[in-house]
């Protein structure tokens, strides 16, 4: 049996929010407003994470070991908390992001969306 950091597909699928929080991360490390803001702004504002709801899924996903907060010392005056994905969270992030590409195959191959040029 395999150690679950070793195959993420147990996980999966992710919730939007935990999808599109995994994304914010996967280009660099972000304050939590900043994460909202890029999921607001990936989503065309379909998703919009509230403080509570963000800070919540945040230390779910720092308890799972799948981001960790960064302990930065800089001049930051709001002192925000700063967040980095894992590499099991990138795992996890790219496990889902293979199973939503594989759904988006069978699609094109129905025809319920256009075929790639």
């Amino acid at each position: 049996m395999l150690h679950r950091r070793q195959d993420p597909k147990p996980l999966l699928p992710l919730g939007a929010s935990a999808f599109h929080i995994l994304l914010a991360l996967a280009g660099g490390e972000r304050h939590g407003y900043s994460i909202g803001k890029a999921v607001e702004a990936t989503t065309g504002g379909e998703i919009n994470l509230g403080p509570g709801t963000l800070y919540r899924q945040l230390k779910q996903m720092s308890t799972d070991g799948w981001i960790v907060e960064i302990d930065r010392k800089d001049d930051d005056a709001m002192r925000r908390r700063y967040y980095r994905l894992t590499p099991w969270g990138r795992k996890i992030a790219q496990a889902e992001a293979a199973r939503l590409a594989h759904l988006v195959e069978v699609a094109r191959s129905r025809r319920l969306l256009p075929a790639l040029a």
